[in-house]
């Protein structure tokens, strides 16, 4: 079956967001948890790392909402990666429930900065905007009415 996920890098924040998250959805994480970068074979055209970057998340993934799914990786600079955080992705969820809205949107929030408040949109849905405390953009759009 085919499908989509949301992929996000960090900066060496990536088991921290991640254990955020499994906290906010109440769900487990997938493949065996979290492997890392001392987990990948060596091969000659991977630089060697640190022994603080080996430790790094080199691959984790996350059920959040329906059949999505969030992964995740660390970013080590030695290894190339720039991490420029920036407002061209956003998370959208859908929930159920007016219930579920707020609290999904009450736990991202929290640390983070609120764009929109929850509120009646003109298009029809309980809509409303937060970054989290890593930085990770995430909108809300609820159809149900209360």
């Amino acid at each position: 079956m085919a499908s989509v996920s949301i992929y996000l890098n960090f900066t060496n924040q990536t088991e921290e967001a991640f254990n955020f998250y499994k906290s906010v959805f109440g769900t487990e994480f997938l493949d065996n948890g979290i492997m890392r970068f001392k987990d990948v074979p060596a091969t000659e055209e991977m630089p060697p790392l640190s022994e603080e970057d080996q430790n790094l998340v080199m691959h984790v993934t996350l059920p959040i909402l329906g059949n999505y799914l969030l992964m995740g990786s660390d970013a080590p600079e030695a290894m190339g990666f720039k991490i420029n955080q920036g407002n061209n992705v956003y998370i959208n969820l859908m929930p159920d429930t007016r219930e579920e809205t707020r609290r999904l949107f009450g736990a991202l929030a929290d640390g983070g900065t609120v764009e929109t408040e929850l509120q009646e949109m003109f298009w029809g849905d309980y809509y409303g905007s937060c970054k989290d405390k890593f930085g990770i953009a995430w909108m809300f759009n609820c159809p149900a009415k209360e």
